[in-house]
């Protein structure tokens, strides 16, 4: 008999491990999917509260050719002596690979041609000496561009002597003469943003005036018939799911869950 007991509470002992970890597994499981959603739903909200009067999205046809603009955040470490289409050398590691692979998924069926032309350190300026060569040569359908943050993080250290006015008066007359050489160009604007908490924001001097920078770019967006893609109030939102360093470490430069935010961002915003 009491070999019997031990053999039966062995079992029972046996049975109780396999559920606690089947309850152990299928508990990571519901946070790993609520986890999964939480970037999209993001996206989602962000872009339907920002897009409420501005509904644009973009059009793709057959060799569509996108080409995406900006500073480090678009380069991050792209090859600039590549000029192939759809490969990582030449997209980097950031959120305009991220992206370019969402859309190299859904749209396979019209083979999308992808650059990226991002060089690290850029002001609106220093885009418009670069233009013929690394913009209007490439011919895009679709021109995104990400620019604003150096044109406030380097009057800072008084390395430039940029105003907020001077950006929105670059930045319009750079995206007027675009339209005025490429007639059928789609422009997409993407909002400038930095993260308080990273490591190279410090709040006093950020806040509140690079915000000035963000409303110019909205407007604009507005005035030249571009899609906005609100990138602040996205991250806005995520440093209330996560602390500003998981998405980004100095609050300028996105790590790997901030690009894929961006990347979300950007296509539900296009309609990409």
């Amino acid at each position: 008999m009491r070999l019997k007991f031990q053999n039966f509470h062995v079992l029972l002992m046996q049975i109780i491990t396999t559920m606690n970890t089947r309850r152990l597994f299928l508990k990571k499981a519901t946070f790993a999917g609520v986890g999964m959603a939480i970037i999209p739903n993001i996206a989602r909200a962000v872009v339907n509260e920002q897009h409420a009067v501005n509904v644009k999205k973009i059009t793709l046809e057959k060799d569509s050719v996108i080409l995406f603009q900006g500073d480090s955040i678009t380069d991050c470490g792209r090859k600039r002596e590549s000029i192939t289409c759809n490969n990582t050398d030449q997209l980097g590691s950031g959120y305009a690979l991220f992206t370019a692979t969402s859309i190299l998924h859904k749209h396979a069926n019209i083979q999308p041609k992808i650059y990226n032309r991002g060089i690290s350190g850029n002001k609106v300026f220093q885009l418009r000496e670069r233009w013929e060569v690394d913009t209007l040569a490439f011919m895009p359908d679709v021109l995104s561009i990400l620019i604003g943050v150096n044109d406030y993080w380097h009057t800072l250290n008084g390395s430039y002597k940029g105003t907020v006015e001077i950006y929105e008066n670059d930045l319009r007359g750079l995206l007027k003469y675009t339209k005025e050489k490429l007639p059928k160009i789609q422009l997409v604007l993407c909002e400038p943003f930095a993260l308080r908490g990273g490591s190279a924001i410090n709040d006093d001097a950020w806040f509140p005036m690079f915000d000035a920078y963000r409303v110019s770019l909205k407007k604009l967006a507005g005035e030249l018939d571009a899609v906005f893609v609100p990138f602040q109030s996205a991250f806005d939102e995520a440093v209330k799911v996560a602390p500003a360093t998981y998405w980004s470490a100095d609050g300028v430069h996105p790590d790997l869950p901030g690009r894929q935010l961006m990347a979300e961002v950007w296509t539900k915003a296009t309609g990409l």
